[in-house]
């Protein structure tokens, strides 16, 4: 091997370990109306529209609150793409040279809470009572 080859064997080697490749992951959670708390895997991330940077493909749990509006709460699976597998992932991780951006998007609709009817709920309580009263149904262990 001539002089000119090893220089342009150590020059490739050294733009490989000095230019990484790399792959951004991000989460962009929308809902309808806006101004709702996120929390994924039951670690709070903030209100809608928000976005999270995540790590490994797989199954998150995903939960939506805001007052006056139904929780919503979905485990959603993340499918890694073609470049995300194993054994092309070592590749896209460390060896790419541009960065590669896999971007995921959650739109939700929130739904308005139905007004409770006191009526109801005292009827119920009043049945329930009842109910533990003449012993069909058993009462919560008082600590």
């Amino acid at each position: 091997m001539c002089i000119g080859q090893q220089i342009t064997v150590v020059l490739i080697s050294i733009m490989i370990l000095v230019l990484p490749g790399c792959v951004q992951r991000r989460l962009l959670i929308r809902s309808q109306p806006e101004g709702a708390l996120v929390s994924v895997d039951r670690q709070a991330v903030g209100l809608t529209p928000v976005s999270v940077p995540y790590t490994y493909y797989g199954t998150r749990e995903i939960q939506l609150e805001k007052d006056g509006f139904k929780t919503i709460r979905v485990d959603q699976n993340f499918r890694p793409p073609w470049y995300g597998r194993f054994p092309i992932s070592f590749f896209s991780e460390n060896l790419a040279l541009r960065e590669i951006r896999d971007r995921r998007l959650l739109d939700f609709a929130l739904e308005p809470k139905r007004p409770v009817d006191e009526n109801g709920l005292y009827g119920r309580a009043s049945d329930l009572r009842c109910d533990i009263q003449q012993g069909t149904l058993t009462a919560p262990i008082q600590k």
